[in-house]
């Protein structure tokens, strides 16, 4: 916690207004790292809904693949089964590299929460202890 030196008229008002000022930046800074995040976070949540359309994609031309190959007789067994075989393959990477984003935005989101939490804890510790010198200063102007 911040130390202020005593004056006739009670702390050193420089002293206090550099310290206000501190945490004024510290502030603004907090909020501005949180409002970064959270545009990141959505911007995540997009590429993540992009994924999930690219894996709904996928899964329809598999699908397609699929009927495609049952039209075409002449296709050989074993190059249906690679087709299908690649396009489960190229699926299941979009989709597991999919959950590997979700899986870090919600960490992101955690870790946001986490911080805005502390934020705040921190903000209120300072606000309270500002009241306490407000306090101290009343009680030092009754005397």
């Amino acid at each position: 916690m911040e130390k202020f030196s005593y004056e006739t008229n009670g702390y050193n008002r420089r002293e206090v207004n550099d310290f206000v000022n501190e945490v004024i930046r510290e502030t603004e800074g907090i909020i501005t790292k949180v409002r970064n995040q959270t545009n990141e976070l959505a911007e995540l949540r997009k590429e993540l809904e992009h994924y999930k359309s690219l894996e709904g994609s996928l899964q329809q031309a598999i699908r397609k693949a699929e009927e495609t190959n049952n039209a075409m007789k002449q296709v050989a067994y074993e190059e249906k089964e690679a087709i299908l075989e690649n396009a489960k393959h190229n699926a299941s990477r979009i989709v597991n590299e999919a959950l590997l984003k979700a899986d870090k935005i919600d960490h992101e989101r955690e870790q946001i929460e986490k911080n805005m939490r502390i934020f705040k804890k921190k903000l209120r510790l300072i606000v309270e202890q500002q009241m306490a010198v407000v306090d101290e200063i009343e009680v030092l102007e009754l005397e």
